[in-house]
Parts: structure tokens; sequence; C-alpha cells
């Protein structure tokens, strides 16, 4: 399906936050030698989820909606953990709470209309869907267990398995993109590379935090 070139530069716009905070999560970690958390991470992550929201509503991809409503929240319980929410007023934190809600809305209000346009799109077949939603699935449920590794520890961290899972479900969403020709979700998959990357530090963290226990036992 064609969009118009300014729905394109909406979804770029998202994937550039999206991008702009992996950068920045990654300097950060290639700064300390670990693999950092820090709250422009999941600020940005939440403000890109708005954007790409609003992108895969446009563009009638159901995957694109799917695969952020999976992380969503858990980006607002990151921020939350980190404190962050103390510094703005409760309003824009409903607003914020209440915007998937809102595009859901939308898509549902017309019930025949979003089966037809979003489930039965000719530019999607279902199998195509299929693939789009497993990609997004994948690549999402990093939070989810990013949220389960973290909750009872109560802080923010991106631990080993959600990298694994960033690099398995960004490699997906790139074929997905390819045989969707949307080069809006090739392109913003870049971040696949700054994913194997911290992969690489968490890899390597991890063997430092082995041999000094070890050490610390030998002692």
């Amino acid at each position: 399906m064609d969009s118009p070139l300014w729905v394109y530069a909406l979804g770029l716009a998202g994937m550039g936050i999206y991008g702009t905070r992996i950068i920045i999560q990654w300097y950060k970690s290639e700064k300390s030698h670990r693999v950092e958390s820090p709250a422009v991470y999941w600020v940005l992550a939440s403000i890109g989820a708005v954007v790409l929201y609003i992108y895969g509503w446009l563009r009638k991809d159901f995957s694109i909606i799917f695969g952020e409503s999976v992380s969503y929240y858990i980006y607002m319980w990151n921020i939350s953990i980190l404190g962050l929410y103390k510094k703005v007023p409760k309003w824009v934190i409903w607003i914020q709470a209440l915007f998937p809600v809102v595009i859901v809305g939308l898509m549902m209000r017309d019930f025949p209309g979003f089966v037809s346009s979003f489930l039965r799109n000719e530019d999607v077949p279902p199998e195509l869907l299929l693939f789009g939603v497993m990609a997004q699935f994948i690549y999402e449920i990093r939070s989810v267990y990013q949220l389960m590794y973290c909750y009872k520890r109560k802080e923010s961290i991106l631990p080993l398995g959600h990298w694994i899972l960033a690099v398995v479900g960004s490699s997906m969403i790139i074929i997905y993109g390819l045989i969707r020709h949307d080069w809006v979700l090739v392109i913003g998959q870049f971040s696949i590379l700054f994913s194997i990357r911290n992969l690489m530090i968490c890899v390597a963290q991890e063997k430092r935090e082995r041999i000094q226990k070890e050490q610390d036992r030998q002692a």
C-alpha cells in the first residue's frame, strides 16, 4: 500500500527517536565497559512508541501496532522505577497511559473496517502478516523479559537475554520490511548493530563477574 510521503517521514522520525536512544545507551555502555540502562533510553523509547503507533495506524499495519503494544507499558514501568514520573505533572502520565487505548479505540470503532483494512489488507497477505506479527512479538518480548528480570530487583537493567531477543527480532523485522517494501522498517533496524555490540559487552561483563567471583572464593 502506497502512503503519502509525510507518512513515511513520520515513520522515519519514530525510528530516528528509537535509534537515538540506543546510540546514547551504547555510548554510555562503551565508556563504562558494562551495559547501561540510562533514563533517556526509556524516555525516548516511550516517545518513539507514540510516533510508531500513529505510523502503524496510518499504514494499516497491525504488526507494528501489536509490537508497540507489547512493550509500551514496560517503558512506562522503567521510567517509573527510575523515579522520573515524580518530575512531571500527573496529567502527562495519564495522557501517556491512555494513548494506546485511544489508538485501539480508533481502530475498533468500525470493526468490519478494521478487519478489512488491518487483517485482510491486500498488500499484506495473511502469511506475511503472521510473520510480521511474530517478528514484532520476538523483538518486543525482549521488554517483557527485561521486566521479569528486573521486577524483583526493583531496578532498571538491560540483561543478556534482552539483546539476544533484540537481534533475532530485528533480523525478522528487516526481512518483513524488505518483503513489504517498507523501507522505514528496514532502515529503522540499523539499531541491530548496536544490539549486537551490547550483546558482546554483556557477555564480556558476565565473564568478568564470573572471574571476579571465582577470585573472591579463592581469596
